[in-house]
């Protein structure tokens, strides 16, 4: 079945445009879906849903603004049943806010639009990392690394796997937040405390330590590892695949995915950027979409 997906352009002072630009010209693409661009006139990508108009110069908060427009409308498009999955270009958070989007990320934005729960899966053909914490500062982390937040994510990954991924029955892994896992409270308690007991109540392996959780899933040991906290996850992840990876966000009532990089203002407009982890974003936001 050929589906049809909301594409939302990003930042445009970055090379959203760009990316989703090379994307559509690219044949598996091509063949997969039909795409709804949505954004503002005046950059390189023509917008099918037009929200505003961007002129170069113009300041930070505009290009939040209009970043902040694009996703409402794609989530409008998405919920009244126009297209089957959203994919999104990257957006600058700082700019979002100054627009008037007082969300850290298109994660907590989507969540808020939509009333789910979500979790942030950053997913290859090596490895799959589901954050239990997102954009937080490190200070606020073993604070917000509580049980009910792991058990969330545990929960939600293992529907998103079985619903979206075919995978009937998911193996789960916790990373532990301190060196060693805490390495019997030398090193901290709250993976003795708080993690191991949370991992026991989700059915979920661990928590084992950073340095080797990763690898023993890219052996094949595991279906997806839930990382405590944002870096550690996505360093593991970015380092596995940058360039191929996809953000993919589990939780809502349609497939949303976006590539595994930012908006790279200071190469935008010189022709270079990469389309690779944009294109993957599409193909997988096509192949679940046209399996649910």
């Amino acid at each position: 079945m050929r589906v049809r997906l909301a594409v939302t352009l990003g930042d445009p002072r970055g090379i959203g445009p760009e990316i989703v630009r090379k994307a559509l010209a690219n044949e598996r693409v091509r063949a997969e879906c039909d795409v709804v661009v949505v954004g503002p006139s005046g950059v390189e990508q023509h917008a099918n849903e037009v929200i505003g108009e961007w002129h170069v110069g113009l300041p930070e908060p505009d290009a939040g603004l209009l970043s902040g427009q694009a996703i409402e409308r794609a989530v409008e498009l998405a919920r009244d049943g126009a297209v089957q999955g959203i994919v999104t270009a990257p957006i600058d958070k700082h700019a979002l806010r100054a627009g008037g989007f007082d969300f850290p990320g298109h994660t907590e934005m989507l969540a808020a639009l939509t009333g789910a729960k979500t979790a942030m899966m950053l997913a290859s053909d090596k490895l799959r990392v589901v954050l239990a914490t997102t954009h937080i500062a490190l200070r606020d982390v073993p604070t917000a690394v509580t049980a009910d937040a792991i058990i969330s994510a545990a929960h939600i990954t293992r529907d998103g796997l079985r619903a979206w991924f075919g995978i009937a029955e998911p193996r789960l892994a916790l990373c532990a937040l301190n060196p060693h896992a805490g390495d019997g409270g030398r090193f901290g308690d709250e993976d003795d405390r708080v993690l191991r007991p949370a991992a026991r109540a989700a059915g979920i392996a661990g928590p084992f330590p950073a340095d080797t959780v990763f690898v023993r899933a890219m052996r094949g040991e595991f279906d997806a590892v839930i990382a405590p906290y944002h870096d550690v996850g996505m360093t593991a992840i970015k380092v596995a695949s940058f360039g191929h990876a996809v953000n993919v966000t589990l939780g809502l009532p349609f497939p949303r995915t976006s590539p595994d990089h930012g908006t790279a203002i200071d190469i935008a407009g010189k022709g270079i950027a990469d389309p690779g982890s944009m294109i993957e974003a599409l193909l997988c936001c096509a192949r679940i979409a046209r399996e649910l």
